[in-house]
Formats: structure tokens, sequence, C-alpha cells
């Protein structure tokens, strides 16, 4: 039966320069002198790169040989088809809980949270007691000084659990993070990411800055199936000026622009920070920032992150002549508004990101409709955040040193609240307009803000609506949005 799928509109556009390193003590340098002697002929001619297709029965693979992929070399792999981790390529890394990202697990060198069997690796969380209160345990492998490499092809095959606060990923850090900073200057790139609470959505990452910035997207599938029922294969492809991203061989992200810079020095040379040696990490979260804590419907018994292997391939040499693109900015309408539709006329689709898309998260339940003029919000469930129960319009051209008004109206069926902001989301979710809370009555009022642009610039800023968790689920009318530019 053919898979079903639905690749999410996302944030394109970013780069990334990497090159092989060879065993364990390629270091950048030699790396860098390596991949140099490429043309930009032998980087063409190898882009037409033959993916190998996998047929996933769910059964349990064992003594399969790595297959061959036209146009790339294999570089290392690990089929998991012995009984034992392979510490010449893994090492198991220990962590305390709260390391990182208000994450409630320890990471053990236990064979009950890492083992190795019927061909895959499994990683498993679990759910104790420490002291009188409740414990969790987990694991996390990574490769840090035995297979590390700039630039290739990293192919991951797993399942992950369900539950709530469960939290895979199959990512990559610089082996030497210090090169360009600490995070997020050094770099991060996260093959794959799955939330045990929705697992038929995806996200493919990568981080960078300072200030913190990232691009994402997600790939999402349909029809009742998961990446949790059933196997699927999540890979990307790391050039010296591309990173591409896919589920399944299906193509879901590009990205070829980013930057590095100390906070208010100048930016790195492109293509700082993706131009030095990788590591390749597994691990299976439990809680933290973005999933949250377990619940009583999690299902410990069956925590379970199963990867059946890891892949990287290398191109026989890569063109590191590469610039950083110009950013392309979205057009003005002829009235000089930023906002397209903002006058409502068009009875649009909201479940995309053409002009404006209608989100719902953290547990918010509503509907949204463009009608009569009117940009019309229904809530049945306010959600746990502000931000649950939100309209937005992204792709705003924001240019430093420009000013800006925003101008709307608004009126509630009950008296409410509401909050907007103009951010940046892939300019780690800083803010241009400041979130802002306003009251609504149930009389039309006209609304008014004034703001600077001191940031870089930005070809997606992000005008929001937020009417989440603020006390009331009254429906919202909003009418006649514009945002100019000050003279």
């Amino acid at each position: 039966m053919k898979k079903k799928f639905l690749i999410t509109a996302g944030l394109l556009a970013m780069s990334a320069a990497f090159l092989a390193g060879c065993g364990n003590t390629a270091s950048t340098e030699a790396a860098t002198e390596a991949v140099t002697e490429a043309t930009a002929e032998d980087a063409s001619a190898e882009d037409a790169s033959e993916t190998v297709a996998i047929e996933d029965n769910g059964d349990y693979r064992t003594d399969v040989k790595t297959p061959d992929i036209l146009g790339w070399n294999l570089l290392w792999a690990d089929e998991f088809n012995g009984d034992t981790l392979d510490e010449s390529i893994w090492n198991k890394e220990l962590r305390d809980p709260g390391w990182t990202n208000n994450e409630l697990q320890e990471y053990t060198d236990s064979d009950e949270n890492i083992f190795v069997k019927d061909g895959h690796l499994t990683l498993k969380a679990i759910k104790t007691e420490k002291d009188g209160e409740t414990y969790y345990t987990s694991g996390k492998v990574q490769t840090q000084n035995k297979k590390d490499f700039m630039y290739g092809k990293v192919c991951i095959r797993a399942k992950v659990p369900e539950g709530k606060g469960l939290w895979p990923a199959g990512w990559m850090m610089p082996t030497d993070e210090s090169y360009y900073g600490q995070w997020p200057k050094c770099g991060e790139i996260d093959v794959m990411e799955v939330l045990g609470d929705d697992t038929s959505t995806a996200y493919g990452t990568i981080h960078y800055g300072e200030p913190h910035n990232q691009q994402q997207n997600t790939f999402k599938l349909t029809d009742g199936e998961t990446f949790a029922n059933t196997w699927h294969i999540f890979s990307v492809e790391w050039d010296p000026g591309e990173f591409r991203y896919y589920i399944d061989n299906q193509l879901y992200l590009t990205v070829n622009d980013w930057f590095t810079a100390v906070e208010g020095e100048d930016e790195k040379p492109f293509p700082a920070p993706f131009n030095q040696n990788f590591f390749v990490q597994l691990n299976l979260a439990v809680g933290g920032d973005w999933p949250g804590d377990p619940d009583d419907s999690t299902d410990f018994d069956n925590a379970e992150y199963m990867i059946d292997y890891v892949r990287v391939y290398q191109k026989d040499a890569y063109n590191t002549d590469v610039k950083k693109p110009e950013l392309e900015y979205r057009d003005l309408t002829e009235d000089g508004n930023l906002i397209w539709n903002g006058d409502f006329s068009e009875a649009e689709a909201l479940d995309d990101e053409d002009n404006w898309y209608f989100i719902q998260l953290n547990d918010g339940v509503g509907t949204a409709e463009i009608k009569d003029g009117e940009l019309v919000v229904t809530t049945e469930k306010e959600g746990t955040k502000p931000h649950s129960i939100q309209i937005v319009q992204p792709s705003l051209p924001m240019k430093k040193g420009q000013k800006y008004k925003l101008t709307f109206d608004a009126y509630a069926d009950e008296d409410r609240q509401m909050i907007t902001c103009v951010d940046a989301p892939t300019a780690g979710w800083i803010r241009y307009l400041e979130d802002t809370t306003f009251d609504l009555t149930t009389e039309k009022q006209s609304f008014e803000f004034e703001f600077e642009m001191t940031e870089k610039n930005d070809n997606n800023g992000r005008l929001e609506f937020n009417m989440g968790n603020l006390g009331s689920t009254a429906t919202v009318h909003i009418s006649n949005v514009r945002l100019e530019i000050v003279e």
C-alpha cells in the first residue's frame, strides 16, 4: 500500500558547508584542504544522486548488507546486527536530569536503557523511583571522536515511541563546540525529532546564530499512519552550500542561508558554522521545555526508540566555493501594505502559510473563517498557552532601521483580551514588536502600534494575533489589518 503524507509548508532557505572527515583523527583543517580540490563541475555532476528505496514490511531486519547509493561512497554505517553496542563507533553519554532543556531523565549506561537486539538498537525510557520521588532513566549514544565528519548524507531508519513527554531524536553537533563558540554559535543539525504525543509529525531543523536562529519544517503522515506504528527513513544531505531533508526519500526542507557571529560582532565568513566536523547523536528524552512532562497516559512499558540502522555517505569531492544567497523579500501590496488580504476581501483557505494561517497548539481547539470582510476566530478550548489559538501572517519583509506602524480593527462577542506581536520564526523567535496585550469589547475598536526594527534584515517576519489561554473563549472579529513603513 502506498504511503500517504503531507509536507507542511515551512521555513526554507538555509545553507551549510561540511566535508567528511575520514576515521577518528581527521581534522577540520585536513578535511577542508581535501574538499577544496573539488571543482564546481565535480559537484554538479554528482548532484543527480540516486536514493535507495527500501520496502518496509514491519519485520525486524538482520544480516542486512549496507547498500551502495549512486554518486555516494559509504563512509561508515551501523546495521545493529549484533547483540551488543559497537563501542568502536558509539559512546554511551552519561547525563544527570536537567542537564539541558529542563529534561527529566538521567542518561545512563545501563543495558536496560541501551541494548541491541533483533537487528536494531533500542533506547528505552524507564519510569522508576528515587528517594521516594518519580525518577526517569533513558539512553543516549553518540559518535564524538570516533566517527566525526564534514559533509555527507546521513540516513537513520527508525521507529519512535508514543506517549506524552517522550522525545526521540537523531541529530548532530560539532566535534569541537568551542571552534565558533558555544551553542547556538557552533551550529546544530537535527536530522529528525518527533514528539510522543503527536507521532504523525516529524521535524527537521538547523540551529545557528548569535542571536539564536533556526530553520525548520515538518513532515506529516496521514490516514492513521504514524512514525510509531511503521518504520521510516529520515535523512539529510549536507553540502557546502545547502542542506536537503528527506523522509522516505521525499524532500521536505531545503536550506541554503545561515550565519554565525558573536553578538555585536560581524558575521563569520559563510558557510560558518557548518564548515567543521560534526558527529551523530541518538537519544530518547523524557519531558523538557518542548514536549512537556509525561502524564498518566504515558506507557513506559513501550517507551522504546528503535533504530534499525545509521548510514553515512559522502561524495568523492565537494566544491566549497559557495556564497551566501541574497535575501528575497515579498512585495508590498499596491497601496503599501506589508499584509496581504488585510481587508479580508478574499475568503482564502486558512490552513497554509499563503497569507493568513490559523494555528492550534498546546491543546487549543477552535475554528477560523473569513466572512463579510472580517476574520472570525471561534475558540472551543483555549489551550494551555496564550498562543494555543492564533492567526498569523508570515513572510513579512523586515529591514533594520525601518519604522513600522500596525493598525487593525477588532471586537469580541464578550469582553476579553488578545495579544499581538511581530516576531521572527527563523531568527530565534525574537520580537520586532513586543507581545502586546489589549482589551477587546463588544464594540469595534481601532488599534495602532508603532515599532522600529533594530535587528538584522529578515524576509520572514510574522504578525501574530493570539487568543489562547487568556481567560476567555469568546469569538474574536478582526478587520482592516495594515502594516506600513513609517517614513
